[in-house]
């Protein structure tokens, strides 16, 4: 049986890197929707009520459609990968 190559150090920080930039990106954008969408008055240092609540519910509204996305994503994956390795058994690739 052949072994599997160990993650070294340079691929697990490299990957928690990455993580971390996607991370980053998706705070900064839904900061930045959520702001321009919900901030409006200028004229105060105080953050209006009305601003706050939209703030909240724009934010959660953002994650929940993330989540969702992510889920449907990982339903078509195992979708594909399905038809993948049943289209690799009739063409006799894959013993069953």
């Amino acid at each position: 049986m052949a072994s599997q190559p160990q993650p070294t150090t340079e691929n697990v920080d490299a990957d928690q890197i990455k993580s971390f930039r996607d991370f980053l990106t998706s705070y900064n954008k839904l900061s930045e929707i959520c702001f321009v969408d919900c901030v409006w008055d200028f004229t105060t240092r105080k953050v209006l009520d009305k601003e706050d609540k939209c703030a909240l519910n724009c934010m959660e509204k953002y994650l929940k459609m993330n989540q969702r996305i992510s889920q449907r994503f990982q339903e078509f994956q195992m979708l594909a990968n399905e038809s993948q390795l049943a289209a690799a058994q009739k063409a006799g690739a894959i013993p069953r």
